[in-house]
């Protein structure tokens, strides 16, 4: 027998000697992080107590099946909120019937207060109040024309513009009256002298502002019964009419 073949030994088989193949040395299957491919930046960013305060994703959870016949509340669906309206010119036309009322009784009230522009003043309108036969004509006299100058300056400015209007629509009420007391009968037309054609025309104008509103050129244009006047209008207008009626019936 040759050298060779005395110095080769054959090696075992692993089933011929367990324990040779429990004691070969075995390299780890997962020796470093590349072998999870994974990218060490994403764990230098975390905070330092260890734990990731970033939001997950979240996941969609179906609701529970609902058994037959059981009643469900649905949630209450937003209403949706109404197109704002388009006004128009009609805030502008407010303005313009404000300024001739509130302007032309601003006039009249200074020339019974004061006397201006050829009015009888104090003393000529007192006169009048007396021959229409109220009690009272001086007290009267001051507050009618104080009146006139308050009612047409706030329908100016529209400010507390129902209450002026309905002001306006009292005293209106009164001079038809009283034209009526001088001259009984329907006289209408203006050009008679006891006409009331001017006096319906102011008091038509007045109901007209209390019942649409200054619109929103005025003071209180912001004012919800400004621009969309329902309840406190008819207040107003009722408070106008009997203030007018209860003058006349009660203080005379």
């Amino acid at each position: 027998m040759s050298d060779k073949a005395k110095d080769h030994v054959p090696e075992p088989e692993p089933y011929e000697n367990p324990t040779l193949e429990l004691n070969r040395p075995r390299s780890s299957m997962l020796e470093s992080d590349d072998d999870l491919d994974l990218d060490s930046a994403a764990f230098d960013s975390r905070p330092a107590g260890g734990f990731d305060s970033r939001p997950t994703e979240q996941i969609h959870r179906p609701d529970p099946p609902v058994a037959p016949g059981t009643y469900v509340e649905s949630e209450p669906a937003t209403a949706a909120q109404p197109p704002k309206a388009r006004r128009g010119t009609l805030d502008l036309g407010l303005l313009v019937l404000r300024l001739v009322v509130g302007g032309t009784m601003l006039v009249h009230g200074l020339q019974k207060l004061t006397g201006l522009w050829g009015g009888p003043g104090l003393d000529g309108f007192e006169s009048t109040v007396t021959d229409a036969g109220y009690q009272h004509p001086a007290l009267l006299a001051i507050l009618g024309s104080i009146g006139e100058v308050a009612a047409g300056g706030l329908l100016v400015l529209g400010l507390l513009t129902p209450l002026a209007a309905a002001a306006v629509v009292a005293i209106m009420i009164n001079a038809v009256l009283f034209k009526h007391h001088l001259e009984p009968g329907l006289q209408y037309f203006a050009t008679d002298e006891s006409g009331v054609e001017y006096e319906v025309l102011l008091g038509a104008a007045a109901v007209a502002i209390v019942l649409t509103g200054p619109g929103r050129i005025a003071v209180d244009g912001a004012r919800g019964w400004a621009t969309r006047p329902f309840i406190g209008s008819f207040v107003a207008l009722l408070l106008g009419v009997a203030g007018g009626v209860c003058l006349w019936l009660f203080v005379r």
